[in-house]
């Protein structure tokens, strides 16, 4: 094997490119363990196992009978907020009855096919659910802390012969499912009357050829 000029230059620069590496490497080592020296002896840092710590606590506040207070009282709130979520913000009872309407209608972001290839919606398309498949019930939006909405939300239902739900934006559903024996539903953080337009409530939705009618009604 024969080596040329130009490679064994190149592997003089890398041997002297080493050997200063190995060098300097040396001498930081060399130079922390004067600096240590010079502090004097050195320690090695001990940290508690944090789990054990936790079971500790968590063992005394056992024996005391802390434990079962807190457990108690997590369970209290979790069960209050089941049972009570947070009423609906910025709806008022109804003072001047109001009708709008709503398209349901929305333009599809990408293609939408069957799990056969058929295209069922371009993308871009404008579509309106209503044309597929029909809202077979009303919605009746009410707040259940006022016994007169309550009283009217019974009333739309029977006269929508149970063809409606009853969809709380305060008040307890639970409490008014047992008392009357049926599915009640809430608006979680008021997704549905945002998206609808309503203001003030008791209020029904309901459809009306392509387009949802919104009726604000009085208590």
């Amino acid at each position: 094997m024969r080596i040329r000029f130009s490679d064994l230059n190149l592997l003089m620069r890398a041997s002297r490119v080493v050997f200063v590496a190995a060098l300097a490497a040396s001498s930081m080592v060399l130079s922390s363990t004067a600096y240590a020296q010079a502090l004097g002896p050195t320690y090695p840092i001990a940290e508690p196992d944090l789990l054990k710590e936790i079971e500790r606590v968590l063992k005394e506040k056992e024996k005391s009978g802390e434990l079962a207070k807190l457990q108690k009282e997590a369970l209290e709130r979790s069960k209050h907020s089941a049972m009570n979520p947070k009423a609906v913000e910025g709806l008022t009872r109804t003072r001047e009855p109001r009708t709008f309407f709503f398209d349901p209608s929305i333009v599809a972001n990408q293609r939408i096919t069957t799990p056969e290839g058929r295209v069922l919606v371009q993308a871009g398309q404008r579509v309106n659910p209503l044309d597929q498949m029909a809202m077979s019930q009303q919605l009746i939006f009410f707040d259940a802390r006022d016994p007169t909405q309550v009283a009217k939300a019974q009333a739309l239902i029977a006269k929508a012969n149970g063809k409606a739900k009853a969809v709380l934006t305060a008040g307890s559903y639970i409490e008014l499912q047992k008392k009357w024996g049926k599915a009640v539903f809430f608006d979680q953080q008021g997704t549905l009357v945002r998206k609808f337009g309503i203001r003030q409530v008791p209020a029904i939705v309901a459809q009306e050829g392509r387009l949802l009618r919104i009726d604000e009604v009085l208590p």
